[in-house]
């Protein structure tokens, strides 16, 4: 796989993440009643958009995304691999902390948050492929 696809890739894959990063905070700054995101008790979004895991250093976790994802977008676009790998591995690990806090902690599981995670997880394989393994 060329250096251009696998930066078409992170692009698309950010943007997606993007997307779910907004939907979060229009969940924590909105409240709506019914979302699209709470099935059940277990399965639902609420914890992280308006629970005690809301927010990380005062502020929203769904703002950690969206800027994180945006320069993930950004260093995609100017093709920075070292920039890349490195906000990728913060986000991994960004992503792996809410992981653990809502499976572990607070007994829930957040689609948004479950997809925002595998998004991470694609980003970073590749971020390391194009950084070390590239085809000039």
């Amino acid at each position: 796989m060329t250096n251009t696809k696998i930066y078409n890739i992170i692009k698309v894959l950010s943007g997606l993440g993007v997307i779910l990063a907004l939907y979060l905070l229009y969940l924590y700054f909105n409240k709506p009643l019914n979302s699209i995101c709470n099935i059940s008790s277990s399965v639902n979004c609420d914890a992280v958009a308006s629970g005690p895991i809301s927010l990380f250093l005062g502020i929203p976790v769904g703002l950690f995304g969206l800027v994180g994802y945006l320069f993930i977008m950004l260093f995609a676009f100017f093709e920075r691999p070292k920039l890349l790998l490195a906000m990728a591995l913060f986000g991994m690990i960004f992503c792996l902390r809410m992981t653990i806090l809502e499976i572990f902690v607070y007994n829930v599981y957040c689609p948004v948050c479950l997809t925002c995670q595998v998004i991470m997880l694609l980003i970073s394989l590749l971020a390391i492929k194009v950084t070390f393994y590239s085809k000039k």
